[in-house]
């Protein structure tokens, strides 16, 4: 069955960086779009960024454009989310998720798969 684990958040300072880590199986990973998104008040959650199928092409939410990088390597079913110069307000529970319609979505409700997310914490 398909599955998506994320991993690698923690407590930082303000200003650190953070790597995630999204490794899938389940499905032929680079048939897919991959995306992060976070939760924000109301348990939504917050488009933060997606990746094409080869890696070549990246979408990012305002909020984190400059800060965040997404990355994928489809030889390990593995995506990425490198997070620079991290703010309080970057704390969140961080979701990886799939998407068939490709990386310019957006919209949490066009992902069909989710992991279980990972705890984001920055201090100030």
């Amino acid at each position: 069955q398909v599955q998506l684990v994320e991993s690698g958040g923690g407590l930082v300072q303000a200003g650190g960086s953070l790597r995630l880590s999204c490794v899938a199986s389940g499905f032929p990973f680079g048939d897919y779009a991959m995306g992060w998104f976070r939760r924000v008040p109301g348990n939504e959650r917050d488009f933060v960024g997606s990746i094409e199928t080869s890696g070549g092409r990246t979408n990012y939410a305002d909020s984190v454009k400059g800060r965040f990088t997404i990355a994928r390597d489809n030889a390990k079913s593995t995506m990425y989310l490198q997070m620079n110069s991290l703010k309080p307000e970057d704390t969140s529970v961080y979701f990886c998720a799939r998407t068939p319609h490709g990386y310019g979505m957006t919209w949490h409700s066009g992902y069909d798969y989710w992991g279980q997310g990972t705890q984001v914490t920055i201090s100030s």
